[in-house]
């Protein structure tokens, strides 16, 4: 509602004695002038410039005659200045101007300025007046007094020997005696009449009072502590004709403000805390409304220190109410108790080094005009005391602080409410929140998008064809779009009191004293205008000037003023409402509108006083919720008028019950003349009203719902309620119901369809630190922060679903929640839903007879995101709480196993540390291996590592009692765990110094030497590195056994897979080709590898024969990242490339083994994985035109255009074909090498040929063969080999001829080697097999028969720890140590 901006200003007074010190400020009504009184001193202030004007100093003999000055009162002509002294005096001062054309202040404009020449009425706005003060008419009423209050054309005031004078403003008594308050009879409220007891104490005198003029009474306060309300029953005021009502609790009253608007008394009381109250219409009682009060819980510190409450002020629109204490603090609240201020807490309470700062002591202060400034009279208390040194101190010289304002538009112009956009109004400037954002929708709720472009972007609202302004837009970012007010409009219109915005953010006016002004935010310009009497109609191109205006003649005094679609309603200060159309004409070139009055509605039986309306809206909500309405749900009509009176909201609904009016058969005109029925009280305590006349059949629930806004008691909606499915709604059950909600901001405007809640609130910045703490000049800037005001939202959905779950109203939670599924925000509201219910419940002191958890849970089970928001609320919740939890929405692991099903397994790995805190070890890794597995298979290698982790974690922790920390992780544990740079990142060592260590936890490690030994700092560390290290061989064999050879190069590059120690040990085994065509077909269709063609063959053969067909999307690799990506020069031989490998794999590694690079001509392999999208570094033009290798979530996919689009001639196609046939992507051929090279170091020659002939490069066969004929290798890998080189050969003759060039080709070299096959394999034939390698065999075969492959849950063996795999692996892993000492043809572990 009110903000504070910035710092506030100090005017200081003339110097002079201590008793010219200020004490008291009051404005004139029209807060024009302010009265400034010292003890002996009275003295005129300006508003705008805030000047001093004129000083009247009483002389010292009549001084001490009369006593100080005390209060002042202002005539409601601002023509006189009544002052009450501490004797018993009233002094009544003239205010008079000065003869002739004087001002005391002149604006000075350069010559020739237009300011000069225009303006009528110009001297009395621009200037401040020169004015004289005499003393008049005194007046001796011969005892203290205690209060003077100004009541039309006479003075109220309250003496302390209990009596009540009336005094009429030109000092005379008018010979009515004095009224005893002892004569006065009070009640508990009026009906009870004569029979009130009177005060009947002596020493009873008013303390405090106010006139409240749409009560035509006085809110009073005794000086016993009691307050009451005394009202003449009749129209004359004496004494027999007063009645006066009293609440009986309330002893502690020390000072009263009434609100006339709402109808409300605030009454300070003596405990720190404002009871504010209203009158009851039916039995005159006093109604407690609500409290002001501060609590513990927001102010620990300061709560029930505050002192009794010293000054209670409404501001001049009625919407807010400043409060301050006796020891000192200000706080500023909405009418129904929204605190919106207070600075008895952070930056206004403490230093920025944490001390505490003295709280500002206020002794008096008033409001200025429309309530941009509070002017204010500080007694400074203990500052002045620090820095008595220095007698010229600010602090000491009296001064008047001016704290300054900036006010949401729904506080004067209430109609704004029907907006989206949060417009706040400063003195100067307006505050926008659809800043410089540039995008707008079309299709609200479909695409509500949080993100926003840049400031600066194309202009701002383009679009003009949108109902409402996008998410984006509204809430893009949290600063203000601030337009600066026209100055020619402001000098002599001063101050703004109304400013509104349409519908879509891109017009604005404002409203001063006269006439008001037009800003464009597209053309960024400023139009002006003059006088206003009439309802006025512009057109929004045209100059503002009565020549393009439609002007129609009202009644009576216009006092509000709203439209719907377009229909204008106009509230006048009759009592009643007109409804008028408005049209728009084209007659040839010039477009006109035409205003129509449609109807009229007299409001005076219901509305007692018609400045009590605070808000008139006409809405399309009505009691039936358009389901048994007889029309198009779409045409959603004007059906109700809504009437805020004094913070009663009243519904006037259409009358259906009589004969309706045909469409087709009335006049267009008369369509919407159905009478209103009788009005209905909708709720209390209404501060603003939001409702929408779009209709969106998606969200009925949200747009045709009513919001309320209710001050500290929150927020209301009036939603309502569908059938199901179009049944028949029950006739027992309401169509609407009314939902309390609270929300941490005040509301401001409200997002229907995005379920959001726009405000705004007050944040500060200390500048104290820029100044040395003792320093004698205490600056503003110190005692005060720097306030700056911010945007803000919040979500409500929520509140809403929850409290229809309360209700049983779970069917429409439902469609209201599924209506909403889309919001991008939808996760949060159903955690935070959760979470809530949680805290409450769980942490209840009490048993709750019918706990909501389980209904709230249930409800969650309906959406996907059940599984993700039960986690993400239980790791946001303290572990105490999670067995409370778990108990309504389900078991961890039975909710762990569906995520695994419904293959979520970042979900999954979330519940694993649920699981790992409430379950004991061997669980949790059982769990953790069962997702471990699942990740390797879906390539998802964050997690496979984070996995890796955890479950070396579970293993350094090992004890039955649950670890602290989830992932906890010992240093010694996450040796070697860089990228895969460095690759022998395998937890286990390589084939040369695997340790022989037993998997069990009992048995002690023999430490190998070197640093690969530094690695194993426990026994249970070893034994998980172990566990791990299984899991990881057993993924590899399954992808090599399934020849998916890529999925082998992401796992070993993502992992850090010690890839060739491996395949060395797996040589004879899973490393052996057992079908040498398959294993090229499949790796044809892994790598996107086109089959060969031969020459002869039509152009179109590769296109025609469906191995490469144009248009279909190629198969997608399963793999989840790309695993290597290497920039090489494209000149290196293919020998030399593959005999580099090794050298070039980490570059900067000082591990590298020296041996293995070749001089000067090794080139450096980058190896990182991919991130970039498009294929940089594709070979040769042709292929670029078909392929381009992007990256879809780091998965590689061949996308090919359409050649259809290609205008290529014959020749060219012809040429393209060919090289088609003969290329894959460049990525693929660099990873096809990466691999020849890993097979080539491990020996494993089979796979070596597979892919030679799959790149076609007769180079690398003739170096695999000379490499076996070089070296002893084993003659079953030979025999295989020759198979399958036959098998390729009779498949390339029957199937794929395209194969066959190439074939011939290397055939002399395969015949060659034929023979040394034959020479080979006699004697090797009959070797027995050596002892070591039957447990090899044994092992992995054995472990792989007795669990299904790598999925489901693993052999017990494996979970425990021990077991037969355990003994088998480690056997193998011994033997294989042995041989590979013995053996050291293949030097190839890579650290």
């Amino acid at each position: 509602m009110y903000f504070l901006s910035g710092w506030p200003k100090r005017l200081l007074c003339p110097l002079g004695s201590p008793a010219e010190a200020p004490i008291h400020v009051q404005s004139d009504p029209q807060r024009t002038f302010f009265a400034v009184l010292a003890p002996v001193r009275l003295s005129i202030w300006y508003s705008r410039p805030s000047v001093l004007i004129v000083t009247y100093k009483e002389p010292e003999k009549s001084s001490s005659q009369f006593g100080f000055y005390k209060q002042a009162e202002w005539r409601p002509d601002s023509t006189m200045i009544a002052v009450s002294t501490a004797y018993g005096y009233i002094l009544f001062f003239h205010i008079t101007s000065t003869r002739g054309d004087k001002y005391l202040y002149e604006p000075v404009y350069p010559k020739g300025s237009p300011q000069m020449k225009g303006t009528p009425h110009f001297k009395e706005e621009q200037c401040a007046p020169a004015l004289n003060l005499e003393m008049k008419k005194i007046l001796d009423l011969q005892a203290p007094i205690m209060s003077l209050q100004s009541m039309l054309e006479d003075l109220l005031v309250a003496t302390s020997d209990g009596l009540l004078h009336l005094i009429h403003w030109e000092g005379m008594t008018n010979g009515r005696k004095a009224i005893n308050l002892c004569t006065v009879p009070f009640s508990v409220d009026l009906q009870s009449s004569r029979a009130g007891s009177f005060l009947g104490f002596a020493d009873v005198h008013i303390r405090d009072m106010e006139y409240c003029a749409t009560l035509d009474g006085f809110a009073v306060v005794f000086n016993d502590g009691k307050i009451g309300f005394i009202t003449p029953v009749s129209s004359r005021f004496t004494a027999e004709q007063l009645h006066g009502v009293w609440p009986q609790d309330v002893v502690d009253g020390t000072c009263v403000a009434v609100n006339n608007k709402y109808r409300l008394m605030a009454f300070g009381c003596a405990s720190g805390s404002v009871q504010v109250y209203t009158i009851d219409n039916t039995t005159g009682a006093m109604l407690l409304s609500h409290k002001l009060e501060l609590t513990a819980k927001q102010y620990p510190d300061i709560w029930n220190k505050t002192g009794a409450v010293k000054l209670v002020r409404w501001s001049p629109d009625n919407s807010v109410v400043i409060v301050t204490w006796e020891n000192g603090g200000l706080s500023l609240w909405s009418v129904f108790g929204a605190q919106l201020i207070c600075t008895l807490g952070g930056d206004f309470a403490y230093r920025s080094d944490g001390t505490k700062k003295d709280p500002l002591k206020i002794n008096s202060m008033s409001w200025g005009a429309e309530g941009y400034h509070l002017w204010v009279i500080s007694g400074f208390g203990a500052q002045s005391t620090e820095i008595e040194s220095d007698s010229k101190s600010i602090v000491k010289q009296p001064g008047i602080l001016l704290f300054q304002f900036i006010k949401s538009v729904l506080t004067v112009n209430p109609c704004m409410s029907n907006q989206e956009q949060v417009l706040l109004q400063g003195e100067d400037r307006l505050y926008l929140n659809c800043g410089e954002a540039s995008q707008t929708q079309h299709a609200r709720g479909s695409s509500a998008h949080p993100e926003h472009k840049a400031a600066g972007a194309k202009s701002p609202f383009a679009d003009s064809g949108v109902e409402s302004q996008g998410l984006s837009t509204l809430l893009g970012h949290r600063h203000w779009h601030v337009v600066q007010i026209s100055n020619t409009y402001l000098e002599s219109n001063w101050p703004i009191r109304f400013s509104a915005i349409d519908k879509l953010g891109q017009n604005i006016a404002v409203v001063g004293k006269f006439g008001f002004a037009h800003y464009s935010l597209l053309t960024k310009k400023w139009k002006l205008f003059g006088n206003i009497t009439q309802l006025r109609v512009y057109l929004r191109t045209s100059n503002l000037d009565n020549a393009f205006a439609h002007i129609t003649k009202a009644q009576a005094e216009t006092l509000l003023l709203s439209v719907f679609r377009d229909m204008v309603i106009v509230f006048r200060a009759d009592c009643s409402i007109c409804l008028y159309s408005i049209e728009r004409k084209s007659d040839g070139p010039t477009t006109t509108a035409g205003i129509q009055v449609l109807q009229e509605v007299s409001m005076s039986r219901y509305i007692p006083h018609p400045f009590l309306v605070v808000s008139v809206t006409l809405t399309s909500v009505s009691t039936e919720n358009g389901i048994t309405l007889k029309m198009p749900q779409q045409a959603r009509d004007a059906e109700s008028i809504m009437l805020n009176l004094a913070g009663q909201l009243i519904m006037m609904q259409r009358d259906r019950s009589g004969p309706q009016i045909r469409e087709k058969d009335s006049h267009p005109n008369q369509r919407k003349l159905l009478p209103f029925c009788p009005p209905v009280v909708l709720a209390q305590s209404v501060e603003n009203v939001w409702t929408t006349c779009r209709a969106n059949k998606q969200k009925r629930h949200l747009l045709e719902a009513l919001w309320l806004s209710c001050g500290g008691a929150g927020m209301k909606v009036w939603l309502p309620l569908f059938p199901r499915d179009h049944r028949k709604p029950h006739s027992f059950l309401s169509q609407r119901i009314m939902l309390p909600f609270h929300i941490n901001i005040y509301p401001l405007a409200v997002l229907f369809e995005d379920a959001l809640v726009l405000g705004a609130v007050n944040d500060t910045l200390l500048y104290d630190s820029l100044y040395t703490r003792n320093s004698a000049r205490e600056q503003l800037e110190v005692l005060f922060p720097y306030c700056v005001v911010e945007r803000t939202s919040q979500i409500y959905l929520h509140h809403i679903l929850r409290q229809l779950l309360v209700r049983n109203l779970g069917e429409q939670a439902l469609l209201l929640a599924q209506s909403c599924a889309a919001l991008p925000y939808f996760p949060h509201v159903l955690e935070l839903m959760l979470h809530e219910v949680l805290e409450e419940e769980a942490t209840s002191r009490e048993p709750i007879p019918d706990p909501l958890l389980p209904t709230v849970a249930k409800f969650i089970t309906e959406f996907p995101l059940f599984l993700q928001t039960v986690v993400h609320c239980a790791r946001k919740t303290e572990y105490a709480l999670w067995n409370y939890l778990f108990a309504a929405v389900g078991n961890p692991k039975d909710l762990f196993e569906e995520c695994l099903m419904a293959q979520d397994l970042d979900t999954a790995a979330s519940y694993l540390i649920i699981l790992q805190n409430m379950e004991v070890p061997a669980v949790s890794r059982q769990h953790a291996t069962l997702l471990f597995n699942t990740a390797l298979e879906q390539g998802k290698w964050d997690l496979c590592r984070h996995m890796i982790r955890f479950l070396k974690a579970i293993g350094s922790g090992e004890s039955e009692t649950p670890p602290s920390t989830p992932t906890a992780q010992e240093p010694s544990s996450s040796g070697g765990f860089e990228f895969f740079r460095n690759r022998s990142i395998s937890l286990s060592q390589s084939a040369e110094n695997v340790p022989a260590s037993k998997f069990s936890l009992q048995k002690t490690l023999s430490m190998p030497s070197g640093p690969s030994g530094k690695r194993w700092s426990k026994d249970s560390d070893c034994a998980e590195n172990m566990y791990i290290d299984m899991m990881l061989w057993r993924h590899a064999r399954r992808l090599l056994e399934e020849v998916r050879l890529k999925d082998l190069g992401c796992f070993a590059a993502q992992l850090g897979f010690e890839l060739i120690s491996w395949l060395c040990k797996e040589r004879t085994r899973a490393a052996r080709v057992d079908n040498f065509v398959l294993a090229l077909k499949r790796l044809h269709k892994d790598f996107l590898w086109p089959l060969p063609i031969t020459p002869a063959s039509s152009v179109g053969s590769p296109f025609k024969n469906g191995k490469y067909r144009t248009g279909e999307q190629l198969l997608k690799s399963q793999s989840a990242d790309p695993f290597l990506n290497l920039e090489m020069d494209a000149g290196v031989s293919t020998v030399q490339r593959s005999q580099s490998w090794l050298g070039s794999i980490g570059p900067a590694h000082h591990e590298i083994d020296t041996a293995s690079s070749h001089g000067p001509q090794v080139q450096d392999a980058f190896l990182s994985p991919l991130s970039t999208k498009g294929d940089e570094c594709s070979i040769g033009s042709a292929t670029d035109l078909t392929e381009s290798s992007s990256m879809v979530d780091g998965d590689w996919t061949m996308v090919d255009e359409n050649f259809s689009t290609l205008s290529l001639t014959q020749s060219e196609l012809e040429h393209i074909s060919m090289e088609l046939a003969s290329k894959g992507p460049h990525k693929s051929q660099v990873q096809l090498r990466y691999l020849l090279h890993m097979f080539m170091e491990a020996g494993c020659l089979d796979w070596c040929i597979v892919i030679g002939l799959i790149l076609r490069e007769s180079s690398v066969i003739s170096q695999i063969l000379l490499l076996i004929q070089s070296s002893e290798v084993d003659g079953e890998m030979l025999q295989n080999i020759k198979t399958g080189l036959h098998a390729v050969d009779r498949w390339a003759s029957t199937d794929c001829p395209g194969y066959k060039p190439f074939l011939n080709i290397i055939k002399p070299q395969v015949q060659k080697f034929s023979e040394l096959t034959e020479e080979q394999v006699q004697p090797e034939a009959f070797q027995p097999i050596t002892a070591g390698k039957t447990p090899e065999h044994t092992g992995p075969r054995a472990e792989e028969s007795r669990g299904p492959s790598g999925h489901g849950s693993l052999p017990q063996g494996e979970v425990g720890g021990s077991g037969l795999v355990g003994r088998n692996e480690e056997d193998a892993a011994r033997a294989e140590e042995d041989e590979s000492f013995q053996d050291g043809t293949y030097d190839c572990s890579v650290s």
